[in-house]
C-alpha cells in the first residue's frame, strides 16, 4: 500500500471512528450506518461473560425477522483491494490535507459520505475501471504477506468499529469480503462476547455473528468449521443450549457435509451441561447406524469430543465397534492419548496389535506410541521416555526420525535438556539424523534452562555426526557462549565458521558485542568492533545501539550517530533509545527530549516504546518531574507507558514526592510481574516514609494475588522487615505494627529472618521490653531457638543494659565453634567494661609510681626556681 493510500485510508478509518462516537450525525450518515451504530456496544470490561443462565435469544420469531437483518447482500459485496494510486488521490492536490495525513474537521464528518469515487462516477466508469486496472497490473506486484496484513486491519478496524461498519468501509475501499475476512471478524465477535461481562453486549455479539452468518449464505459462500467453530466454541463454554442448537440448525442447513463435524460440537455440549440422557442417545444412534459411510465419520468426531472429556465408560463403549484402520492420523493420535491419560494400557495395546496386523504404516504406529505415552498423566520425563521405549520393545516397532524429534521437543518444553541431548545420540546410535529444526529446539531449549554450558556437548555433536548447521545455528551457540562469559569460545566458534564454510555474520558480532558491554568491558566491546572492521563485515543499527550506549563522553555520541547516518543505515528505534539514553547519562535532557517527537495520538509501538523510553531516562537521572508529564500525556491520549518506565517512575520518585500518584502508577500495569514488582516497591516507599495503613493495603492484594502463597509473600516480607532493620530506631514501631498486620490481618506467620531483623531493630533501639516480646514471636511462630537466636538475644540483651539476663543467655549459647566463641567476645568487649580491666589500670599506674626513683630536696628547689623565672 503506497503512502497516498495509506493517508487515504486513514482519513476514512478517522471519519468512521467520528462517525461512530459522533452525538449529531448527518443525514446521510445516519441513512447509511444506522443500522451500523446501533449494534456497536460500548466498552467492556476484561471480565469473562458470567455463566448464566443467558435468556435464550431465539425463543421468539422477532430476532429471524428483524429488519436489521434483512440486509441485502448488495451491502456487504466489496470488489477488489488493490486500488491504484490515481484512483483515491485524482482529486486531492499534493499540498492537501489528506495528502499530509491531516484531514480537515470537514472532511472527517463527511468522509463517509462522499462516494469512493467521487466525480469518476460521472464519467465513463466502465473505460476508467479498465485503465485502473491496466495501471494496476504495472505498478503493484500482489504478495502474499499483503493478505495476512489486511487481516490484521479488517481485526484492527472491527475491534475499534465493529464488525458492519468494518465491512462496510472495507467495501468503500473496493475489496471484496472473503471467507478470510468474514473469519476474522466472526473471532472479534466472539472475543468480544467473551471479555463482556453484560448479559446485553454478549447477546448483541451474538446477534451480529448471525448477521455474518447470514450475509455469507447471502454471498454464495459455504459455512466451514473455521467459520463457525470458534463460535459453537464459545457457545459451549457459555452452556448456551438452545442458542446451540439454533446455529447447529442454521449450520446444518446450509452445509450437509458439516453434519459430522457439528456431531463433535453437540458431544462437547452435552458433556459439559452434564447430560447424560443425550450422551447415551448419541452413542446409541451412532452405533445403531446402518449408513456405514456416515457412521464412521460421525462414530469419530463422537470419539474426540469424548478423547477430550476423558469419558471413560462411553470412550470404550464406541471403541469396542470401531475400525480404527479408517480414521485419520489425527484422530488415531488423539484416541491413543487419552488411552494413556486413562491409563487404559491393555486397551492401548490390543489397538496397536490391531495396526500392526493391518500392515498399517510403521512411521504412524511410532508416533501413536508417543502420543499414549505423553498422555499418560503425573509422569516425569524419563518415565515418558521409559514408556516410549518399552512399549516399541514389546511390539517390535522400530522408532522413526519423526517420532524421535517429538519426544526430543516434548523434554525441550520440560526443560529437561539433559534428556534431549541423551536421545539425539541414541538416534545417531540406531542410524537416525537429526534435523536442524530439532537442534534449534534444543539450543533455545539451553538458554530458557541456563544450560549454557551444555552448548559446547552440541557443538561437539556437531562434529561427530558432521551436522551441517547454518549461520542461525553459529548465532545461537555464540550467544549461549556470551551468556556463560566464556569469550574465548564463542570466538573459537567464530573462527569454525570457516571450516562450516560459513561467513560470520554482524549478528555474531553483535552478541559478543553486547556480552562484553554487559560486563562493563568496554575494551572488549570496541575490540570487536575492529575484528568487524579486519573481517569486511559492516555494523548495523545494533551495533551503533551497542556503541552509543557505552560512550565515555558526548563527543563519541556524536560521532558514531554521524557515523550511522553517513554509512546510510536506516535510524531505528533501537539506535533512538540509545541516544535517549546516552544524551539523558551526559545531562543533555533537552537532546534527549528532541529525539521523540510526535503526539500519542494513535497508538503507535515505536513511538509509545521511545517515549516510555525517555521517561525512564528522565527518572532515573533526577527528572522526575518531567517523567511524570510524559506520564500523563500517555494518560490523555488514553494509552499506557510502558512498564519498565512505570517502574522507573516508581523507584526514582523524590522524599517529598506523593502517595497517592505513587497508587496511580501502580493501577496502571496490565502484566503481572510488573505489577507486583511495582507493588513491592510502593510497600517499602510506604515503610521508609511511615504510610502504615496503605502499606497493609498493598499487601492485602498481594496475597490476594498470590492465592495464599506464603512463600512469595515470604520473600516480600522478609525484604520489608530488612529494610527497617536498617533504618534507624524510629522505624521500630512501624515494624511492630507490621508484624501484627501480618498475623492478625492476614493471617500469616512471620518467618525467622522477619523476626530477626526485628530484633536487630530493637537491639540498634535497646529496648528491652519489644526485645522479649519479639523473644515470645519465635515461639508463637513455631520457630525453635538456635545458636544464631541466641546470639542475637545476647547482643540485644547487653545492648539494652540487662547484664543479669545476658549472663542467663550466654550459658545456653553452644561454645565448641570458635567463631562463637569470637563473636561472644567482640559482643562483650563492645558492651561491657570489665572490673579486670579497671584493676589492672590502677596496679600500672602503682607500679609507676614504685619504680620512680624519689625525688630530692634539689630537685624540688630547682623546679620552684624554674617556675619562678617562667
Amino acid at each position: 500500500m503506497t503512502a497516498a493510500k495509506a493517508k487515504s485510508l486513514s482519513s476514512l478509518f478517522r471519519s468512521a471512528v467520528k462517525a461512530k462516537n459522533s452525538s449529531s450525525s448527518s443525514p446521510a450518515e445516519e441513512g447509511n450506518f444506522k443500522e451500523f451504530l446501533s449494534l456497536v456496544g460500548s466498552v467492556t470490561s476484561s471480565q469473562a461473560v458470567t455463566k448464566r443462565p443467558i435468556k435464550p435469544l431465539f425463543e421468539t420469531s422477532q430476532f429471524l425477522h428483524d429488519k436489521s437483518s434483512q440486509r441485502s447482500a448488495g451491502d456487504f459485496t466489496l470488489s477488489s483491494f488493490m486500488l491504484d494510486e490515481t484512483s483515491s488521490s485524482d482529486h486531492i492536490s499534493d499540498n492537501s490535507p489528506d495528502m499530509q495525513g491531516i484531514a480537515s474537521e470537514q472532511s472527517e464528518e463527511r468522509g463517509l459520505d462522499i462516494p469512493w469515487f467521487g466525480d469518476l462516477l460521472k464519467k465513463n466508469i466502465s473505460s476508467r475501471r479498465k485503465e485502473v486496472s491496466r495501471e494496476r497490473k504495472q505498478k503493484w506486484i500482489y504478495k502474499s504477506s499483503q493478505d495476512s496484513r489486511f487481516n490484521q486491519l479488517v481485526k484492527m478496524c472491527g475491534a475499534m468499529l465493529g464488525t458492519e461498519i468494518t465491512v462496510d468501509i472495507f467495501g468503500r475501499l473496493g475489496r471484496e469480503t472473503g471467507i478470510k475476512e468474514y473469519n476474522a471478524l466472526m473471532k472479534i465477535c466472539v472475543e468480544d462476547a467473551k471479555k463482556s461481562s453484560n448479559e446485553e453486549v454478549a447477546l448483541q455479539q451474538i446477534h451480529k455473528a448471525f448477521r455474518l452468518f447470514k450475509s455469507m449464505k447471502e454471498r454464495g459462500f459455504q459455512l466451514e468449521e473455521e467459520t463457525y467453530g470458534p463460535f459453537l466454541a464459545y457457545l459451549i463454554e457459555m452452556e448456551m443450549v438452545k442458542e446451540f442448537y439454533f446455529f447447529h440448525g442454521v449450520i446444518k442447513g446450509e452445509n450437509t457435509c458439516s453434519l459430522s463435524r457439528l456431531g463433535y460440537y453437540e458431544m462437547l455440549l452435552c458433556i459439559r451441561v452434564n447430560n447424560e440422557q443425550k450422551i447415551q442417545e448419541l452413542c446409541n444412534y451412532v452405533m445403531n447406524n446402518d449408513d456405514e459411510e456416515n457412521k464412521s465419520s460421525l462414530l469419530e468426531n463422537y470419539l474426540l469430543a469424548l478423547c477430550e472429556s476423558d469419558r471413560k465408560k462411553e470412550l470404550l463403549q464406541l471403541l469396542e465397534i470401531i475400525d480404527i484402520t479408517k480414521f485419520s492420523v489425527d484422530s488415531v493420535a488423539s484416541i491413543f492419548k487419552a488411552l494413556g491419560t486413562l491409563l487404559l494400557e491393555s486397551f492401548a495395546e490390543r489397538l496397536f496389535m490391531v495396526l500392526k496386523a493391518s500392515d498399517y504404516e510403521e512411521e504412524n504406529i511410532t508416533n501413536f506410541i508417543y502420543s499414549y505415552a505423553v498422555g499418560i498423566p503425573n509422569s516425569k520425563v524419563e518415565d515418558v521416555i521409559s514408556s516410549f521405549k518399552n512399549l516399541h520393545v514389546k511390539l517390535e516397532v522400530t522408532p522413526s526420525r519423526a517420532s524421535y524429534e517429538k519426544l526430543i521437543l516434548y523434554c525441550c518444553d520440560s526443560l529437561k535438556v539433559h534428556s534431549a541431548l541423551d536421545l539425539v545420540d541414541e538416534m545417531y546410535e540406531v542410524g537416525l539424523t537429526l534435523s536442524m529444526e530439532a537442534l534449534h529446539t534444543i539450543l533455545h531449549a539451553l538458554e530458557e534452562s541456563c544450560n549454557f554450558n551444555l552448548v559446547h556437548r552440541a557443538y561437539s555433536l556437531i562434529s561427530r555426526h558432521n551436522l551441517k548447521p547454518n549461520c542461525e545455528t553459529f548465532r545461537i551457540m555464540i550467544t549461549l557462549c556470551v551468556r556463560m562469559k566464556n569469550f574465548d569460545g564463542a570466538y573459537r566458534m567464530l573462527n569454525d565458521l570457516e571450516k562450516m564454510n560459513l561467513k560470520p555474520t554482524v549478528i555474531m558480532y553483535n552478541a559478543i558485542m553486547g556480552g562484553y558491554f554487559r560486563e562493563k568491558n568496554i575494551y572488549g566491546g570496541m575490540r570487536v568492533l575492529k575484528q568487524m572492521e579486519e573481517a569486511d563485515v559492516k555494523p548495523d543499527s545494533k551495533t551503533y545501539s551497542y556503541l552509543i550506549s557505552n560512550c565515555e563522553s558526548e563527543g563519541d555520541v556524536d560521532k558514531y550517530y554521524e557515523e550511522l547516518k553517513h554509512s546510510g543505515i536506516k535510524d531505528t528505534k533501537h539506535v533512538n533509545m540509545a541516544l535517549i539514553n546516552a544524551y539523558a547519562s551526559f545531562g543533555q535532557f533537552e537532546k534527549a527530549k528532541q529525539l521523540v517527537s510526535g503526539e500519542l495520538r494513535f497508538p503507535y509501538k515505536s513511538l509509545i516504546e521511545e517515549k516510555s523510553v525517555l521517561a525512564q531516562a528522565l527518572a532515573s537521572h533526577g527528572q522526575w518531574s518531567d517523567a511524570l508529564d510524559i506520564y500523563k500525556e500517555f494518560k490523555q491520549a488514553g494509552s499506557t507507558m510502558e512498564p519498565k518506565a512505570l517502574i522507573s517512575l516508581i523507584e526514582h520518585i523524590p522524599y517529598d514526592g506523593e502517595l497517592s500518584t505513587l497508587l496511580q502508577l501502580l493501577e496502571e500495569f496490565n502484566d503481572s510481574d510488573y505489577w507486583v514488582d511495582g507493588c513491592c516497591r510502593v510497600i517499602l516507599y510506604c515503610v521508609r516514609y511511615k504510610h502504615l495503613s496503605p502499606a497493609i493495603n498493598l499487601l492485602k492484594q498481594l496475597k490476594d494475588k498470590f492465592c495464599n502463597n506464603e512463600l512469595a509473600l515470604g520473600r516480600l516480607f522478609d525484604e520489608v522487615f530488612c529494610l527497617i532493620g536498617e533504618l534507624d530506631p524510629t522505624y521500630l514501631q512501624i515494624g511492630l505494627d507490621l508484624l501484627h498486620a501480618v498475623k492478625h490481618e492476614l493471617g500469616l506467620t512471620p518467618s525467622r529472618k522477619c523476626l530477626d531483623f526485628l530484633l536487630h531493630a530493637c537491639m540498634e533501639a535497646k529496648d528491652l521490653n519489644n526485645v522479649m516480646l519479639i523473644w515470645k514471636e519465635y515461639k508463637e511462630a513455631g520457630l525453635p531457638y538456635n545458636v544464631l537466636t541466641f546470639l542475637r538475644m545476647y547482643k540485644a540483651l547487653l545492648a539494652a543494659g540487662d547484664l543479669k539476663a545476658a549472663k542467663l543467655f550466654l550459658t545456653k549459647i553452644p561454645k565448641d565453634d570458635p567463631d562463637v566463641r569470637f563473636l561472644i567476645k567482640e559482643m562483650q568487649t563492645t558492651y561491657i567494661e570489665k572490673p579486670s580491666t579497671k584493676k589492672e589500670n590502677f596496679a600500672k599506674k602503682k607500679s609507676i609510681c614504685i619504680l620512680k626513683p624519689p625525688i630530692s630536696v634539689d630537685d624540688i628547689d630547682k623546679k620552684k626556681k624554674k617556675k619562678e623565672e617562667d
